[in-house]
């Protein structure tokens, strides 16, 4: 690998967020400070250090609101202030300062979309009387029927079974998520300017940026119709026009409201959509007056295969070029199973049923290994901005096998017990290869940690130069030195149907081959780096990414 000390050098004022890398930190699950089992913002604060020698320009936290966490924080119960156990406003502050100090910018999660039932404005609308105007913050609504037994149109919970639950006085309420997540209600004015304060109150405390939740929800059609539908797939978002309650047209009124929020402030302040829309529908998404960027998640949902990581890579840098956007790209989240298990099962897979569906022998992990190095390759070369989720510099996989008595996700429940949800990628990280959490904390982990996890530890892999973290803090390096100094890229052709390739601009190019027998590298000067070991007769062994020069 070379030191790449001839680098080429831009004086873009580029934004940061146009090619910066986001760290994803679910802090329940990052580092736990005080012993309790449960990650902390003040084990945050601790690791910092090793965050800036990652690489990464930001960090994204997952919610950090008080909450009963009934569906892992995203039941906010006070969006103004911390959850206890997760720490205080104060050491929130403190947090943003200090890796303001580190050179890493903070980014929030918002949760627009619902509140928790633990709400004030939900016990106040449970407490009123129908018709009163303080339940119009939510959907509430009569049943259907001659006694109103019946809820008020057939749409389902994203969680599993139906998007409504009665009240003592018989009316309903609307939830696309969990029961303890009731929907609010975005035609109501006084939403909206709770949600502007909520804005300027964080930005306040120099937040860069907000990560909103549900990007493509918020809206509902009013008239509630049917949806005429049966068996949603459980976790997954149906995009299809004109959806009664996702990406409907009038979501970008809101967006343009807090996109004048943020540019009030100074600085790079910026807001990232997590909108599961058409592709066609995204752009919408990024005009210059709404969002700055939005998650790619065709990218995250390919299966292996050269032809579609082409078509995708393809159509997303076309579709942001007009508006001046650049692609947002993400392997993995807390909601999805992680990468390398991902990999692990035959494309077609439905990897969301088949923790609780199996069969368990169709995971090959020393297959998955592999690509998941080389699709991170592949994630950090491209032009615009990269999001990682915490572990998947470790290489982690997921933890398909909890046993079921310690699921904490709702989902597990709410399926009937037919889905087993996303605990499995949101085990806490193993920082070393021994104690009673490797290193997570002073005691047992709120969610166990297998074994074998100690080799994948932060202690073990700094230490092996052909580790995970180690293939990670390199391409971050050389992805500042190679990948930074432009948004341009072309595609490589002559690779056969199972290479994939490009170049970029300020003079890198990658290559993956995503089939079973090698390839032949395109001419270059120099290998900067591979996922895998390169051959001496210039080709490229399968499953395996390059970066040339």
């Amino acid at each position: 690998m070379s030191s790449a000390t001839d680098q080429p050098s831009s004086s873009d004022p580029a934004p940061w967020w146009r090619r910066g890398v986001v760290y994803q930190v679910y802090v329940r699950s990052f580092a736990d400070a005080d012993g309790d089992g449960t990650g902390d913002i003040n084990g945050l604060r601790a690791r910092l250090p090793y965050l800036q020698r990652l690489g990464i320009d930001a960090i994204w936290i997952n919610p950090w609101y008080r909450s009963p966490l009934a569906d892992g924080g995203y039941d906010v119960a006070d969006y103004r202030s911390i959850e206890p156990r997760y720490g205080t406003i104060d050491d929130a502050e403190r947090l943003i300062a200090e890796a303001h100090d580190h050179d890493i910018r903070v980014i929030a999660d918002l949760v627009p979309n619902h509140t928790s039932d633990q709400h004030a404005w939900f016990r106040e609308a449970v407490a009123a009387a129908p018709g009163d105007p303080v339940r119009d913050r939510y959907h509430i609504r009569d049943g259907r029927g001659p006694d109103g037994s019946q809820p008020p149109n057939d749409w389902s919970s994203v969680f599993g079974g139906p998007a409504w639950r009665r009240l003592p006085d018989g009316q309903w309420y609307l939830h696309l998520f969990a029961p303890e997540q009731p929907d609010l209600n975005w035609e109501n004015e006084e939403v909206r300017r709770e949600f502007d304060a909520v804005l300027r109150f964080w930005l306040d405390r120099n937040i860069d940026g907000f990560r909103i939740d549900v990007a493509h929800g918020l809206v509902k059609d009013m008239s509630f119709p049917d949806l005429g539908t049966a068996g949603v797939e459980i976790l997954g978002t149906p995009r299809e026009a004109n959806h009664p309650h996702w990406d409907r047209d009038a979501i970008h009124e809101i967006v343009r409201r807090w996109r004048a929020v943020l540019d009030g402030y100074d600085g790079d302040r910026m807001m990232v959509a997590e909108a599961w829309v058409q592709p066609h529908r995204l752009p919408m998404y990024l005009r210059p007056d709404e969002y700055h960027q939005s998650f790619n998640f065709d990218f995250l949902e390919a299966p292996w295969d050269a032809t579609t990581f082409r078509d995708i890579v393809s159509a997303a840098t076309e579709a942001v070029v007009d508006i001046g956007s650049t692609s947002t790209w993400v392997l993995s989240n807390h909601d999805v199973m992680r990468e390398l298990t991902r990999y692990g099962l035959p494309n077609g897979t439905n990897w969301r049923s088949w923790p609780t569906t199996g069969p368990a022998e169709l995971l090959d992990v020393e297959r998955g290994r592999p690509r998941a190095r080389a699709a991170a390759m592949l994630l950090l070369g491209l032009p615009g901005s990269a999001y990682i989720y915490q572990g998947q510099e470790l290489g982690l996989p997921e933890v398909w096998d909890l046993p079921v008595e310690v699921l904490d996700d709702p989902v597990w429940k709410r399926s009937g017990h037919t889905r087993k949800g996303r605990d499995g990628c949101r085990v806490p990280l193993p920082w070393a290869p021994d104690g009673p959490s490797l290193g997570f904390g002073d005691g047992p982990a709120w969610l166990p940690q297998p074994p074998d996890w100690a080799e994948l530890s932060v202690e073990v892999q700094e230490s092996d130069a052909g580790s995970s973290l180690v293939l990670y803090r390199t391409a971050l390096e050389l992805r500042r030195r190679w990948a930074m100094a432009d948004e341009a890229m072309s595609f490589i052709d002559g690779l056969g149907p199972n290479g994939f390739g490009y170049r970029r601009g300020s003079g890198l190019a990658c290559v993956v081959n995503f089939g079973e027998t090698a390839i032949d590298l395109p001419d270059h000067q120099q290998i900067l780096l591979s996922s895998g070991d390169t051959a001496a007769d210039g080709t490229l062994a399968p499953d395996t990414a390059v970066w040339l020069r």
